[in-house]
Formats: C-alpha cells, sequence, structure tokens
C-alpha cells in the first residue's frame, strides 16, 4: 500500500481514498435497490407487480433516510454533551438539509397518494383537495408539515425543537403502515412505532459520532462517547429486533413464515433485510470488543465505518419493503 503525505507531514495511506470509494459504490447499490428491486423479488411468485412500485420505494427510502439523519444527530448530540470533560467543538448539523429532503420525499408520496397510489404523469393526475378525505392523504399531509417544521425547527436558535415535529412524521408513517382494514392496526402501529423510532436512532445517531470522533482527533472523550453510543445501541438493537419479529410473525404466521420467506416477495426482501440487519450486528459486537480490548479504542472507528454502510442498505431495502405487497393471512 503506497504512502503519501498529510499537511501536516504524517504519513497518510491511500487506503482512506480506497474506503471512500467502497462506501461511494455501496451507496449507489443502496441506490438502486428501491428501482431494481420490485421486479426480481416478485419473480416467479405469482404475485402482480403495481405501477410505480420502484419510484414509491426510492421516495420511502429517501424519506426514511432523511428521518434518521436528525433523529439520529440529536441523540448523538445528547450523548456527546454529557460526557465529562469532552471537547466543547461538534460537527456541522446535516439536519435542515435532510429535513429539506424529508419534506421533497413527503410532498412526492403526498402526491402519489393524491393520484390514486399511482406516481402522477402531470398536475392534472392529482386530487389534491381528495387529500383531506381520506386517511391516507391526512396522514401523508402530516408528514409533509412535519418535515416542514423540523426543518425550520432546525435553522433556528434551538434545533432541539424539531424534536415534535419528528415525532409526528413518526407516528404518522406508523399509523400508514397500519390500515384501519387490517386486524389489530393499532397494535402494529405500535410495534412500528417503536421499530422506526430504534433504528432511526441507530441508523442516524452512528455516523454523527463517527464525525465527531474524527473532529475531536484523539481525544480520551472520542472513545467514551464511542463507547457510550455501542452500549445505547445493544439495547436499540434488542429493541427493533422484538418488534421485528413481532411485525413480522403477525404478517405471516409461524406455520408459514419458512414458505413465504422464499415464495413471496415481502418474505423475500424481508430475508435479504435480516441478513444485513445481521451483518450490521456483528460490525457492532466486533467494535464493542475493540473498545473493550484493542490498546486503541479508537480502532472501534473501522467496523464501526462498515456498519454504517450496512445500515444504509438496510434503510433501502426498508423502503423497498413498503412498496411490496404485505401477504397478509387472516
Amino acid at each position: 500500500m503506497t504512502l503519501t503525505k498529510s499537511r501536516d507531514g504524517a504519513p497518510r495511506t491511500r487506503g482512506g481514498r480506497r474506503r471512500a470509494v467502497a462506501v461511494l459504490v455501496l451507496v449507489a447499490l443502496g441506490a438502486l435497490i428501491p428501482l431494481l428491486g420490485p421486479s426480481p423479488a416478485l419473480h416467479g411468485t405469482g404475485e402482480a407487480d403495481a405501477p410505480g412500485t420502484g419510484g414509491i420505494a426510492l421516495l420511502r427510502t429517501v424519506l426514511f433516510a432523511a428521518l434518521a439523519v436528525p433523529v439520529g444527530e440529536l441523540f448523538a448530540v445528547r450523548l456527546a454533551r454529557g460526557l465529562p470533560g469532552a471537547p466543547s467543538a461538534l460537527p456541522r448539523s446535516w439536519s435542515t438539509v435532510a429535513n429539506s429532503v424529508g419534506l421533497v420525499a413527503a410532498l412526492g408520496l403526498a402526491s402519489v397518494v393524491a393520484t390514486g397510489n399511482l406516481l402522477p404523469t402531470s398536475p392534472a393526475d392529482m386530487d389534491l383537495g381528495g387529500l383531506y378525505e381520506t386517511r391516507d392523504g391526512k396522514l401523508a399531509l402530516l408528514e409533509v408539515n412535519g418535515f416542514l417544521a423540523a426543518a425550520l425547527c432546525s435553522a433556528s436558535r434551538r434545533p432541539v425543537t424539531q424534536v415534535l415535529p419528528l415525532a409526528a412524521v413518526v407516528v404518522a408513517e406508523a399509523l400508514r403502515a397500519h390500515p384501519t382494514t387490517e386486524y389489530g392496526p393499532l397494535v402494529g402501529s405500535g410495534l412500528t412505532l417503536v421499530h422506526l423510532t430504534c433504528a432511526s436512532l441507530w441508523v442516524g445517531g452512528l455516523p454523527y459520532v463517527l464525525r465527531t470522533l474524527r473532529l475531536w482527533g484523539h481525544a480520551e472523550a472520542g472513545a467514551a462517547l464511542l463507547g457510550r453510543y455501542a452500549r445505547v445501541a445493544l439495547v436499540l438493537l434488542a429493541a427493533i429486533t422484538a418488534t421485528g419479529v413481532c411485525s413480522s410473525l403477525r404478517r405471516m404466521p409461524s406455520g408459514t413464515i419458512l414458505t413465504q420467506l422464499t415464495d413471496t416477495a415481502y418474505g423475500r426482501v424481508l430475508l435479504a433485510k435480516v441478513v444485513l440487519m445481521a451483518g450490521a450486528s456483528a460490525l457492532a459486537l466486533w467494535a464493542r470488543v475493540r473498545l473493550a480490548r484493542a490498546a486503541d479504542p479508537l480502532t472501534a472507528r473501522s467496523p464501526a465505518r462498515a456498519e454504517v454502510c450496512l445500515l444504509a442498505l438496510v434503510v433501502a431495502v426498508s423502503g423497498l419493503l413498503t412498496a411490496l405487497p404485505v401477504p397478509i393471512r387472516w
């Protein structure tokens, strides 16, 4: 591996550039999953490919990612400021940009609802007034208003106030995922609420923690911050796993779950998500072991960076999952 010189004269490898390229490739693949995923997932299942599933999945992926960034930042900032003796400097917030992107995605999804759950081809296709008359339309408008308010709050002098509009978006998304025609919709919405909240804290918090470590350099507080995040992440992972299993069992009864994991589009994508989650969990465990046993605890950043890449793919697969037919068996 070739060595170069950094601006301060310290040796530096080209490994960082290669890792950056690898991250960009993974992000590109993650963006393609929602666009290319529906057709391969539906192949051979006998299930219909609804028009616009790729576009809807992409919009939902962007919305999930935009939600995770500000939620995770608020969580990570709280962890950092609670450390005794930690540097006061923190990375620049991405919340305003993320909330603005989420607003665009929410507007796109609202236009889909206004067109009868189809991608509009022209403004004439949309019945915007009808959004106020249906449950899905009202929830779509709540998400739009939530991201708009969150963007304004994050750009204000008190960015912590974006918690309330972001919470409204999470609640709206949980209710949207479980229509009233479903058996026990409130139970399903409660599971999704916990699942989405914990996932946003995990997915959005880790990148901000890593950015903070880079800003702080080799300060002892960096290892302490990563350790504090790792402890909370274990609880978040347990909650995500428990709610995910319960939600899957509600949609795929235990007696048919093995068959549906391979014979339905929803099951196939769910299986892919489980595999990616297992990989991210293994990397999280590896980082925790390094924190506890390595001579330099900050070497845990390497598996943590890889974990971020896998989590980005998990978000993309989750977006695809929402656009596929759910194999409910009541």
